[in-house]
C-alpha cells in the first residue's frame, strides 16, 4: 500500500475565507518575571473563560474556554500582559487549531518553558463542540 495519499482540495464551497496574517494580528506583547526558583518545578495554571476571536469563514465571534498551564524554566509570565495579550485577539480573524499554536509558540518566545499545556476549549457551533489540545516540552 502506498503512503502517498492524494488530497481532495480545499475550500470546495468557495467560501470568502480570510484568516489574519500573523504579521498584521497587532497582539500585546507578554511581559515576564524571573523565577526566583530555577530548578524547582512547579506547574502555574490559567483559566480564561471569557477567549474571543473571529471566525475566518463567518465573521462571527468565536468564544472559549482557555486552559494553560506550564513549568517555569527562569521566567514567568506577567499576569496583565497575559491578560491583554488574551483580549488582543478579539480583532483576530483566526482558526481554532492555529489560535493554539499561535499561543503556544509566543508563550514559549517568551519565557521559555520547561512544559506547557494549552486547550482551547470552543462554545458549540452549528452543533459541533470543538476541543483542541497541544503542548510542549523544553528538550
Amino acid at each position: 500500500m502506498s503512503d502517498t495519499v492524494n488530497l481532495q482540495p480545499t475550500n470546495q464551497q468557495n467560501l470568502d475565507i480570510r484568516s489574519t496574517l500573523c504579521d498584521e494580528m497587532n497582539l500585546y506583547p507578554l511581559d515576564t518575571f524571573k523565577y526566583e526558583f530555577v530548578g524547582r518545578e512547579i506547574w502555574i495554571d490559567f483559566e480564561i473563560p471569557e477567549f474571543t476571536a473571529i471566525c475566518p469563514f463567518s465573521d462571527f465571534p468565536d468564544f472559549a474556554t482557555l486552559k494553560l498551564k506550564y513549568v517555569p524554566n527562569e521566567r514567568c509570565i506577567e499576569l496583565k500582559s497575559l491578560k491583554m495579550y488574551i483580549n488582543s485577539f478579539r480583532e483576530v480573524k483566526i482558526f481554532h487549531e492555529h489560535l493554539i499554536n499561535v499561543i503556544i509558540e509566543d508563550f514559549t518566545k517568551a519565557c521559555d518553558p520547561l512544559r506547557i499545556e494549552l486547550e482551547g476549549d470552543f462554545n458549540v457551533r452549528g452543533n459541533i463542540k470543538t476541543v483542541v489540545r497541544a503542548s510542549y516540552s523544553k528538550g
